[in-house]
Order: structure tokens, then sequence, then C-alpha cells
């Protein structure tokens, strides 16, 4: 049956402005004022306001890290993103056996994420080696629905500068998007064994031995290898430090615009001062890059109202916490990196952001869906409610307030980095092409209704 979503607020150039939305065949018919109810199911979204289901491209759900394996698969993972208000998840694959062709992992994903995933999905390329083949490969990829790739500057099959380089002048060619995680490896391992060689083992030197420099001088690295490739699609996942955000200014200033910023939810709201918690509370947050002061938190949420930060993601990646005491207890090196993320990002950017009225509603909605959508190749089915676009829907009234709580939420990894606090605004309602598969709270999809997502060469 047709569907029809009632006086909802939708964002419009002056603000929220009060529409109806026609839903045919799990798409986005019309956006009007008083649409014919006749024959069609109503959805009464009076006092609500009416967004684009979530997109978060920066997952790690059936992750494998070593010996460890990431607390969420893509059934429950997805459940969680979906009661949360996200829609569709693009996420980065782990890596595969050393010497693995760059097509390796995409089929061992599809075996993970496939008859699973409750949500649309797609998958980044990860990067571990680089020669001809891989670079051949990368452009077949990108015409073939995965045009965007993952490179570490930092872990055991980290890119050397040359290899970046190569990398960088076949993505510009190929038209897609680099994606790197920007650390400097020797600085950090030798913070990391210097601290360990003097028994500070405690979490709080997980922080210490990755201070700010190593990020914003990666950063600088990136940008200086990116003008040598001609500016090729340049995305900086989960961006923690203002001193990044400086370098990516000082960048933008002389014309560079295609490179893209994301942070996560866990920037913009955690302090260190978690590395001091007592109980073994400290090792949920050992994550990298890690959290860092008030002030990194500060540039970051103007770097969003300004619009130097075009995304906001999770990097969910949770492991137990049994697991993270059991390994890190007595050695934050040996902690499993990561936290979950994915349920909790979208009422926190609304509460923490347009109800603090730090960001507009029309800024949150760019962060968390319309930005990562057009970035990644996913504009227009995805991130808009543009005639057209997949029907996919996340309806919050902020009027409503809640607490986070493990209790309350759908991971797996049993605890949320968020406990007890509180935000304003509820996700009510959330549709996935024009299906209603949360509602209140409850998940009333089903296992495997996700839509493996060819993605496009962006036009960005």
């Amino acid at each position: 049956m047709d569907t029809i979503i009632r006086n909802g607020l939708v964002s419009g150039p002056t603000g929220p402005e009060s529409y109806d939305i026609l839903i045919v065949g799990g798409k986005i018919k019309a956006v009007g004022t008083d649409l014919d109810p006749e024959g069609r199911e109503v959805i009464d979204a009076r006092g609500c306001l009416v967004v684009p289901g979530g997109v978060d491209v920066h997952t790690h759900f059936d992750l494998q890290a070593g010996t460890h394996r990431a607390a969420d698969d893509f059934l429950t993972g997805t459940v969680a993103a979906a009661c949360g208000g996200t829609t569709t998840i693009v996420d980065h694959m782990a890596f595969g056996p050393k010497g693995c062709s760059l097509r390796h992992q995409e089929e061992a994903y599809h075996g993970l994420a496939d008859k699973k995933a409750v949500i649309d999905y797609g998958f980044h390329g990860v990067l571990q080696h680089v020669d001809d083949k891989v670079l051949r490969d990368l452009q077949e990829m990108a015409m073939d629905g995965i045009p965007s790739f993952k490179a570490y500057m930092t872990y055991d099959f980290r890119l050397s500068d040359k290899d970046i380089l190569r990398v960088m002048e076949t993505v510009k060619k190929a038209g897609g998007v680099l994606a790197v995680h920007a650390e400097e490896h020797d600085k950090i391992e030798n913070l990391r064994k210097t601290f360990v060689e003097e028994g500070k083992t405690e979490a709080i030197y997980h922080a210490m031995s990755r201070p700010n420099q190593t990020e914003s001088e990666a950063v600088g690295r990136l940008i200086r290898l990116s003008e040598r490739a001609g500016w090729p699609n340049l995305y900086l996942v989960h961006i923690s430090a203002r001193e990044s955000l400086e370098e990516v200014r000082r960048a933008r200033g002389k014309g560079a615009m295609n490179i893209f910023v994301e942070t996560c939810t866990q920037y913009l709201m955690l302090t260190e001062d978690r590395y001091s918690l007592k109980d073994g509370e400290s090792l949920k947050y050992v994550m990298s890059p890690p959290l860092r002061k008030q002030e990194d938190i500060d540039a970051l949420w103007k770097g969003i109202a300004d619009g130097e930060v075009q995304v906001v993601g999770t990097d969910h990646c949770p492991f137990f916490f049994e697991e993270k005491l059991m390994f890190g207890s007595g050695d934050f090196t040996k902690c499993p990196n990561g936290g979950p993320g994915a349920e909790e990002r979208m009422r926190l950017l609304f509460s923490e952001g347009v109800m603090k009225q730090r960001i507009s509603l029309q800024r949150f909605i760019e962060v968390t869906s319309l930005n990562p959508a057009r970035i990644m190749g996913l504009y227009p089915e995805k991130g808009t409610l543009e005639p057209g676009a997949d029907a996919d829907i996340c309806i919050i009234n902020p009027e409503r307030s809640g607490t986070f709580s493990a209790e309350t939420l759908h991971g797996a990894a049993g605890y949320t980095l968020y406990e007890g606090l509180e935000y304003t605004g509820e996700v009510e309602l959330v549709m996935q092409r024009g299906k209603v598969i949360v509602k209140d709270g409850v998940f009333l999809g089903q296992r495997g209704d996700g839509r493996y997502l060819k993605r496009r060469v962006p036009s960005v």
C-alpha cells in the first residue's frame, strides 16, 4: 500500500517546514502540502522532524583483528544501527591474508553480510600492499560498485608514502575515493615501547602514546602527497585533533576542495578523562585515535558548524568488555581497539548538536546522511528526501527524551560508551525503502532484508 507521512517538519531553506511525503513502491514520490490520503496508509508525524535515514560510512562489523573478533556481526550490528535511525552503512573490510588480491575480501565480506544485514549496505576496499595488479583491480572495482578504498599509515599492513602516492594517482584516474587512517606509525610505536619499558601500562598511556601531533603530522603528509597526485578525492577518517583541522584548512586555502573530513561521535562527546576510570572501565575507551581534550571537541563542533567537517560516522567496532579486560588490564598495548556507537549516533548528534543549537537541522542532515551519501557514491538514492530517492526515513520527536543504557540498546557488546547520558530527541519510527523497520524502539525488520549497494563513482 502507498503511504503518506503527514504534517512532519522537513528541513527547508529557512528552517523546518510542515510537509507531507508520499511513498510509492518504496520510493519517495512527492513532497508537498495537503497530499491526498485516500486509499493510502497514513503516518501522522505532527510535531516531529522527518529526516533522511542515517548513512554511516564507517563501521567494522564482524571484523577480525589479529586474534580478536568484533562483538557485532552484520545482523546484530545493522539491527543496532537501524534502531538508532541509520538505514545505510558502508563497512570497512578487514585485512585479508598476507599477499591476497584486492578482491579477496570482497568475496569474504559478501559471505559475512549477505542474508544477514537488515539495512542496505556496501563495502570499502582495503589496501594492504600495492603492485600493478592491485592498481588494476582498484580501477575495475571502482567501476563495479566499490569506488572507495581504505589505506592505513599505521598497523601491520600500513602503506609507505611511495605506495600511497601510487594509489592516489590511480584513484584520481578512476574517479574514486581514498579513505586513510592517518597516524604517524614510528612515533607511536616508539612511545608505546618507552611507556611499557617504564611500566606505564595503564589506559591513559594509550592516549599519551598517540598525541595530537601523531595524527596532524600524518594528515599534513597526506595532503602533500595528494597535491603531487593532482588532488584525488581524499577522505580523512575519524579525525580527532584540532591541529588536523588546521592542516586541512591550510590546504583548502590553496584551493584543495576535495579533501573530506570525517569525525566520529566519540570525539565530539568524550575526553581523555575516561582513561582514568576504575575497575577496568577505562579500557572500554581504548580506540585509535584516542579520546582527546575539550579543546579538540570544541574545534570539531565548530568545524561541523562551519562546514569544515563534512561527515560524522561511528567507527563502530566493539569488543566484549571481558575480552578488553583479559588482554588489556595489565598492558594497554594488548587491549583490542574500538567501541560501539552505531545505535547512538543519530540521537547524540541531534541532542548535542541541534537541540543545543551548536548546529542547524540542515547541518545535522548533511553530516549524518547527505554528505556521506554524496561522497561515497550513494546519492541521490540515499541521503535525501527528494522525489525519486529511496524512502529511507527517520522520524524524530524533539519533545521526547531518554537515557542511554546498555539494557535498552541492541548491539551485542553489552555496553555503551555513553551509559547514563541523557538525550533530547527520540527516534520514533524508521523506514527502509518505505517499510517500517523500527517503531518506538522495537525492531520490526527481518534478517537479510538489507540490499547490497553497488555504488557509483561519486560526483563530488
